[in-house]
């Protein structure tokens, strides 16, 4: 787990901010990390590491697919392997 926001997770946060939030909360790269990092947000490698992550953070997985942990509104899946997981 890092939180490493490098080109590729930040212009997937700005492109699916939507999902998370009811309006706009960045509108450009420099908006986007500063509103990660104060919202602590981590980039993972793997759906297991999603998982993981819920599950320190003390969030019930009991039962839960890696598949359907991907499908929460805070996944993002950066498209290269990486998972950013943004807590709203």
């Amino acid at each position: 787990m890092t939180n490493d926001y490098d080109e590729a997770v930040l212009a997937c946060f700005l492109d699916n901010q939507s999902r998370l939030f009811p309006e706009e909360v960045a509108s450009n790269e420099e908006e986007a990390e500063a509103f990660l990092e104060d919202c602590m947000a981590v980039v993972v490698d793997s759906p297991a590491e999603v998982l993981e992550y819920f599950e320190e953070e003390g969030i019930d997985t009991e039962g839960i697919s890696e598949d359907e942990v991907l499908d929460q509104s805070e996944v993002f899946d950066v498209g290269d392997g990486r998972y950013l997981i943004v807590e709203g």
